[in-house]
């Protein structure tokens, strides 16, 4: 939801700022997420939403259920609290990661295969990918039978559709015109 985004934006670059000073990228990664996995769990959003739990109350849960946490990212869950802000955890840790890798200059790239890739393909793929952007590459891969064949490949604004579906609609539309 876009507006989840536009409200989440300003803590995501505060969040990045703290964790980039103190050199905790990593760490400050790794909490976002469990915090994220926590708010997406319907219990702890049915109590989000409850008029009956105090602020703090509710500050305490989310903190004991999130694990350990740093002084610092502590605060960050009591800021959300405060201004009712705990919904949008999710959109925070993705904004939190692309300010991440743009920092360490990684891209993400998906790549969607007809048939499963072996770890000597995906390794190949992987390097030719590093080489052509000239960045590292983080990749996520999912299966769709529907290419017929081949890879489509998408990194931030750019797809690479070497599929047999994707070279059969570009004959179709070669065609048409």
């Amino acid at each position: 939801m876009a507006e989840n985004v536009t409200i989440a934006r300003p803590y995501a670059d505060a969040a990045f700022e703290l964790a980039r000073g103190a050199g905790a990228l990593g760490p400050w990664s790794e909490a976002l997420d469990r915090l994220a996995i926590v708010m997406a769990d319907p219990a702890m959003l049915a109590c989000v939403t409850d008029p009956k739990l105090s602020a703090e109350r509710l500050c305490e849960l989310v903190l004991e259920v999130a694990g350990e946490l740093s002084a610092e990212q502590r605060n960050f869950v009591r800021v959300l609290v405060d201004n009712e802000r705990l919904h949008v955890l999710p959109e925070i840790r993705d904004l939190f990661a692309v300010l991440k890798n743009a920092h360490e200059g990684v891209l993400e790239a998906k790549i969607t295969s007809a048939f499963p890739l072996d770890d000597a393909s995906l390794a190949s793929l992987k390097a030719d990918l590093e080489a052509r952007f000239k960045a590292r590459i983080n990749t996520a891969v999912a299966v769709d039978p529907e290419l017929i064949g081949g890879v489509r490949i998408a990194i931030g604004d750019e797809v690479i559709d070497a599929s047999v579906r994707g070279k059969l609609a570009s004959m179709a539309a070669t065609l048409k015109n």
